[in-house]
Order: C-alpha cells, then structure tokens, then sequence
C-alpha cells in the first residue's frame, strides 16, 4: 500500500508541558543556584555576571504565580556566533513550560499565553520584531501581572480579555527596542575565544536535566509563600523600572540564602551599569549623541545621508554596523527614528552635488531636550572652516 498524501495530525500544545515530579526532599536553594549557574557556563562563554542573572531567571519562571513582575530576559550579543541560541534550548530545558517558538503572530502570542501559560521562548528576535508593532506591545503589556489585551471575537465581534502576563525570553543580535529593554534583564553573551571551551549542549544528560528541572520544582514549591511576600530592599544605584525587573530575582536569592543574595545584588549592578558616571542610553538617545559627535568631529553643518550612514557605522562599539539585522543601519531607518525627533532628511547641495541629506541646525530642538549637556547650536555662531562648511 502506498504512503498516505495526508499529513498526520498536529499534537495539542498541552503535550508539550510534562508535569514535573517535585523532588522527594527539601533542596539547598543556594547549592542548586550553584549548580544551575555551573550547567550554564558549561555550555555557554558568558561573565559570571550573566551566568548569576540566567540561573536566577531560569528559576524565576518557575515562581511565576508568586510574583507580579516578569522580566524579559534579552539574550544578546553584537554579532552572530556568541551563542545566544545555545543559551536559549539551555533555557527550554531547565525553564517551567517552555515553549520556543521562531516566529509567531501578535494574535497566536495572545492566545497562547492566554491559554496554555508558557515560558515563551523567541529566537531570532531582531527579524521578529522588525517593524511589528502589535507583537511588541504584547510582549510589552506582560511584563505586569494585571497585562492583557481586549480583542473583537466571535461572530458577534464580542469584545474579549486576553492575558499577556508569563516569562518571556528574546534571543537576538543586537539592541532590542527601549520599550523592551526596559523590561528586560540583559544577557549578553560574547564569541568564544580559541582557548575557551564548552560542551555541546546536544550532548547534555537528560538524567542531569531531570535532575535540576525537579529540584527547581521542589525549591520553587517549598519558598513559594516566601517568594510572594518578600519585599527586597531596593538597591540605591537602580532606576525604578530596573528595580522592579530584578525584584522578583532578588527575592528568589534571598530565599536560596545570604551568599546569594549578594550574587544577585552584585550581579544587578554590572549588567545595569548603574553608578557608572554616564547613564546608559536608550537607542534613540545614542543615535543622538554618534549623530552630535559626527557633526562636531568633522565640524560641519550639512552631511550626506551615506556620508552620515557612513559615520555612524565606522564608530567603535556602536550598534548600526549591525543593525539591520546583522547588516548597517539603512537610511530609510534612520530617517524613520529621527522622525520621531521631528527631524526629517532634505535635498541640499555640497561640493556641487544635490542629494538628500541633514542639517545640523535641525538638531538643536532635539540635542537640547535629549541631551542635556549640549548648547544651543541656533545661538552659536558657526564659524566657516577650509573648505566653505562652517563648524
């Protein structure tokens, strides 16, 4: 008999989610974050920094009904071949209710938060999310416990709540956007050295996993009351929304035990770079500041749109060489973020050439309000350079 032509049919998303058997004992909440944190750096080249904010958010999800904050978790790295993905399958292994996904629609994100309650895990986040708006504001609205979405449903276009609430990883190249990054724990990950090692992580002992996934299981049953209403002294050098992302991670560290709570403090520290003396931007505030610094380099009040595209990509460990996922910030990007300042490209004429390009005067409005150090450039007079510019 031939081979049937019909497809077999798709398992339900409940068969993805084993019920975990808790283990039989009460578990060393501090030894199991030990070991949780080694099983990461064995498999992963990450600072231990990273390392101490995985295993604390790993764990996290398995608290998920205890807290009213989920941070994401934003695995990055500034270019392919870091090992983003590697840590995310390291994640659906040892996470509560996985479910990794490559790409997904606004509305199947929604629904399937709503109903099946996963960890969502989303590769290739940077492509995902590039220009989808919609999906970006459901993941933004999970980040509070009361998150959701009303939607029209049915034949009668009924109106209908939709929760967005649960932990979500994003594995990418590069910044995600600020609405996102603000909610997130970043976890960057760096290329492997020639004389660094890792273990393949296909190789992994699934005894070993089923070992740590039911302790995970037992601590998280064992401290969920604990969990629930501790209230972590806040750390001074944290903005508030930095606070409420590490909030439930700290309260986790302070149930597993007092070394590591000061891990996780520590660890909050390094990968917020809080108290450094320049506080970090969002994407649009850097775009500003390499855009001011370009103007100033080359002391010039006009530029090219290639010419500006040009700069912004030579600088040292900025973002636009590879912002076009992997590729150089394109102009119709740029232009589509500076519009946002009010700031629009035009024709203008330098060296006998005509094409589209920025004048420096048009920053002033945004340098000024965003950049509170800058003077204003429409009181100062420029003064003419050379070649005929003014600078």
């Amino acid at each position: 008999m031939g081979a049937s032509n019909q497809s077999s049919p798709r398992k339900s998303f409940s068969s993805n989610f084993e019920d975990i058997t808790p283990w039989e004992h009460a578990v060393d909440g501090e030894a199991l974050l030990d070991e949780l944190r080694s099983f990461i750096q064995r498999y992963v080249v990450c600072d231990e920094h990273t390392a101490t904010a995985a295993a604390l958010w790993i764990t996290f999800t398995w608290f998920i009904d205890a807290v009213t904050v989920a941070p994401i978790a934003n695995i990055t790295a500034p270019l392919p071949n870091c090992g983003k993905s590697t840590l995310l399958d390291l994640m659906g292994l040892t996470v509560k209710r996985p479910l990794k996904v490559d790409n997904v629609s606004p509305a199947a994100i929604f629904r399937t938060i709503d109903m099946y309650k996963p960890t969502l895990l989303i590769d290739e986040v940077d492509a995902f999310l590039n220009g989808n708006e919609d999906a970006r504001g459901i993941l933004n609205s999970g980040h509070k416990c009361n998150g959701n979405v009303i939607r029209l449903v049915g034949n009668n276009h009924e109106p209908q709540s939709f929760s967005t609430w649960g932990a979500k990883a994003l594995c990418g190249i590069g910044s995600i956007a600020s609405t996102l990054d603000s909610r997130s724990i970043r976890l960057e990950l760096r290329r492997k050295l020639p004389g660094e090692t890792v273990e393949n992580l296909r190789h992994v002992n699934s005894e070993e996993v089923d070992y740590l996934i039911r302790r995970l299981a037992r601590f998280a049953m064992d401290n969920y009351e604990v969990v629930k209403i501790a209230r972590p002294t806040p750390i001074p050098l944290l903005d508030n929304r930095s606070q409420d992302n590490w909030e439930p991670l700290l309260a986790i560290a302070e149930a597993a035990g007092a070394h590591w709570s000061s891990e996780a403090r520590i660890a909050a520290i390094a990968i917020t770079g809080a108290g450094n003396d320049e506080e970090m931007p969002d994407t649009n505030t850097e775009l500003l500041r390499d855009i001011k610094e370009v103007f100033e380099n080359d002391r010039i009040d006009k530029i090219f749109t290639a010419d500006l595209l040009a700069a912004l990509c030579s600088m040292e460990e900025a973002p636009w060489k590879i912002w076009n996922r992997g590729n150089p910030i394109t102009a119709r990007q740029l232009s589509k973020r500076l519009k946002d300042f009010g700031i629009r490209p035009a024709d203008m004429r330098l060296g006998g050439s005509v094409r589209k390009g920025y004048a420096l005067i048009k920053f002033s409005d945004a340098f000024k309000r965003y950049l509170p150090s800058t003077i204003d450039i429409a009181a100062t007079p420029l003064q003419p350079t050379d070649n005929g510019s003014f600078g």
